[in-house]
């Protein structure tokens, strides 16, 4: 008798044992997508030096979270690393692109969620950390909160040991133009015209890992000459972030204050999980039915998770790319591409 106990107690540790390596077993398909904002980007109007640029910056961003998943590594890790490359470029609206606001200086807004565990970092109106999406992981990992502002934000960063700049950093002479011009023709911000002509250039990354783990960050410094401490959806978790393992991970880029009015990227994972819509039919709903005829316009990046993709926008364009298991590098501007 006892030895068929033992037996038993024995089959049942090695069943749990199967069972838990088959929990942590890498599965084949992962991927990633990431965006540089959207707007009116028209062809015409982008020279071809500055349209390889875009595409090299994207294709650069793209591959390091590609290394990262493909290596075994974490969503979070590619999201955060494919991020930190765009902060670091001048040709986005994050980081040391990021756009001036109407006193001259850059206010730095981002988010991240994690779809496996729902915890979720931000900070808003920063302005001297160097890399704004890691400062929203270190919310998420590190704080009991989910959204830090203003110069709170910046001493928890510098208290967390991340890179902090003179706020000068993020001031280049490309921004400071496009300020000046913006104020010359003293642009009305109750103005629909004003805000869609502008080039939302928000950067995002949206990933689904080896281990099924989807993961969603976004960052941006807002829209040119805005004022009041005005803060957009990027580090609202649920308009500009959200992900979650039983449907997906969505980025947005847009008119702020239209995501934020429908909970855009959250009504996308809801429309998956309660109405059971695909991730492109659910992208296609939210922009284009339910933010475009409310009169606001952008884009979202999405990944379901099962891999599949959505880059959907109502506008001309947006600097987009999407990487798979496989890969396959696809790296987009223009919506007709």
């Amino acid at each position: 008798m006892k030895k068929i106990v033992f037996i038993s107690l024995l089959m049942l540790i090695s069943c749990n044992e199967n069972k838990l390596n088959n929990e942590k077993k890498p599965i084949d398909n992962f991927g990633i997508v990431i965006h540089g904002g959207a707007g009116t980007i028209l062809k015409e109007n982008m020279s071809q030096e500055m349209e390889t640029q875009y595409r090299n910056a994207l294709s650069k961003a793209i591959k390091v979270g590609h290394e990262i998943l493909k290596n075994g590594g974490t969503s979070q890790q590619a999201v955060e690393k494919s991020i930190n490359i765009m902060e670091d470029s001048p040709l986005f609206n994050s980081g040391k692109g990021a756009v001036l606001n109407s006193d001259g200086y850059a206010e730095l807004d981002a988010s991240f969620m994690d779809g496996k565990t729902l915890n979720a970092g931000a900070i808003s109106g920063a302005t001297k950390i160097k890399n704004p999406i890691s400062a929203a992981i270190k919310v998420m990992e590190n704080s009991p909160h989910v959204m830090l502002s203003s110069s709170g934000a910046d001493t928890f960063a510098q208290e967390e040991g991340l890179e902090i700049v003179n706020p000068d950093y993020f001031i280049t002479e490309r921004r400071k133009k496009n300020l000046e011009r913006v104020q010359k023709i003293g642009a009305n911000l109750n103005d629909s015209k004003f805000y869609k002509s502008q080039l939302y250039g928000t950067v995002g990354c949206v990933a689904l890992d080896k281990y099924g783990n989807l993961a969603a960050g976004t960052s941006t410094g807002g829209m040119t000459n805005k004022k009041w401490n005005r803060i957009g959806d990027a580090p609202i978790i649920g308009a500009g972030t959200y992900a979650n393992n039983l449907t997906c991970a969505v980025s947005s880029t847009g008119w702020g204050e239209y995501f934020i009015r429908t909970v855009a990227a959250f009504d996308i994972a809801a429309l998956m999980e309660y109405k059971n819509l695909k991730i492109n039919e659910a992208a296609s709903l939210v922009i284009n039915d339910k933010i475009g005829r409310l009169g606001g316009n952008g884009g979202v990046i999405a990944i379901d998770n099962k891999g599949n993709v959505a880059m959907e926008m109502n506008t001309a364009g947006m600097y987009r790319a999407h990487m798979n298991s496989e890969g396959k590098l696809e790296v987009k501007i223009y919506k007709e591409e």
